[in-house]
């Protein structure tokens, strides 16, 4: 009886995963596998690699004492109009050259060894991470690029933050300088609006703004004057009623010396060691004021740092930057009280500074210096100076000579 009640008992129910569950989970472990295995690093990572191990080794190259330029150098004085109760002030050039040590990068380098194992394993995670590309010289300026700076309408009042990581390079000339985030060529320079100042009529203000636009561009953004052209816009506006100031101009560019370099005024440079990238940055600011103690006589004063960036003229990937800040000052003059020339520009004060010279004077160009350079050059001494410092006055009297500067 109990046999029987046995052989009736149901069969147990099977314990078998259906074929169809099987294959999904053979898929899904074997895409798991797959997507957890190590990879081979990206072009792309290996790229950030490659130019990580470059920067350090170039900062290893440099030595802690660069030698730079910065001091002055006296000028003729212009001649003065009729009429004119006090003369115009001398003419000044501020000259330096840059170089300084970095160390922040010892202190990251843990952190970009975690960034760059991630970005081997996920590169398209390099665009999401702020600042990550800046940092790794992918991305830094492209990401500057597209918020800019508002135009300066004041005197700063301290010198900029550090420009976004990375070396330099011709496609990204800018990395690492503030000037990356400034605005390029003639377009960086705005005029005010136009109103009667000191006693000269909105109309005359506004042809002698557009004019000392027209002669900071000819002299300091023309690219045949950059390859070391002569200046013949900038000469043209100057007013030939000033026949010593535009004599000492044409006879410092014909035979420059110590006394009479150009590029007190003119931004020139030697085509045969240099090329100079088509992007200069600019920044800076024009205004307008009545002249002291005088009637029917306004003051236009431009202030404008000039960012070039060149390249050793046989080749190489190496960018040496320059950076020239110009003070010009121009005399809006009533014609019916002073001696001028209708449509000319009537210059009466013109200061400069030069960050990254070879600290020569008078040879007529700008000598950009590279890390060769730097390294068997003589260092100079002193407190160092800022060359994007805009807020500070430029110097309006001495001597020329070399310093220090801060940062290129």
């Amino acid at each position: 009886m109990a046999a029987d009640q046995s052989s009736e008992e149901p069969a147990p129910e099977s314990s078998a995963i259906p074929d169809d569950v099987w294959e999904k989970f053979a898929r899904d472990s074997e895409r798991d596998i797959r997507a957890s295995a190590p990879r081979e690093p990206s072009a792309r990572a290996r790229m950030v690699t490659e130019r990580l191990r470059a920067m350090d080794e170039q900062r290893a190259r440099e030595g802690a004492n660069r030698r730079r330029r910065w001091g002055r150098r006296r000028t003729a004085r212009p001649a003065e109009p009729e009429g004119w109760r006090t003369g115009p002030p001398i003419l000044h050039a501020v000259e330096g050259r840059r170089s300084r040590r970095r160390t922040v990068w010892s202190i990251v380098g843990v952190l970009l060894a975690a960034a760059l194992a991630l970005v081997a394993v996920k590169p398209g995670l390099l665009s999401r991470l702020p600042g990550l590309g800046g940092l790794l010289g992918e991305s830094s300026e492209e990401s500057a690029a597209a918020s800019p700076l508002a135009p300066e309408s004041a005197r700063p009042t301290g010198p900029p933050a550090e420009g976004p990581g990375g070396t330099p390079t011709r496609e990204r000339p800018f990395a690492g300088s503030p000037a990356a985030r400034w605005e390029s060529g003639a377009d960086a320079i705005r005029l005010p609006e136009a109103k009667p100042v000191g006693g000269v009529s909105a109309e005359r203000i506004e042809d002698a703004l557009r004019r000392t636009k027209e002669f900071l561009v000819a002299a300091n953004l023309d690219p045949q004057v950059l390859r070391g052209g002569e200046p013949k816009k900038a000469l043209a506006l100057v007013d030939p009623v000033e026949k010593d100031y535009l004599r000492q101009l044409r006879a410092g560019l014909r035979k420059p010396t110590a006394q009479n370099d150009p590029v007190v005024t003119f931004s020139r440079f030697d085509p045969g060691q240099v090329e100079i990238l088509d992007d200069v940055r600019v920044r800076g600011r024009m205004t307008v004021e009545p002249a002291r103690g005088a009637s029917g006589k306004a003051v236009i004063k431009a202030d404008y740092t000039f960012v070039y960036a060149a390249l050793h003229a046989g080749g190489g990937d190496e960018v040496a930057r320059t950076i020239v800040r110009r003070g010009l000052e121009v005399s809006v003059l009533d014609l019916a009280e002073y001696q001028g020339t209708e449509g000319r520009l009537w210059i009466s004060d013109v200061r400069s500074e030069i960050g990254n010279d070879d600290c020569k004077d008078g040879d007529g160009v700008i000598r950009p210096q590279f890390l060769a350079d730097r390294q068997t050059n003589p260092g100079t001494t002193g407190a160092p100076v800022d060359p994007y410092d805009r807020s500070r006055e430029l110097p309006g009297g001495g001597t020329g000579g070399c310093g220090v500067v801060s940062r290129s």
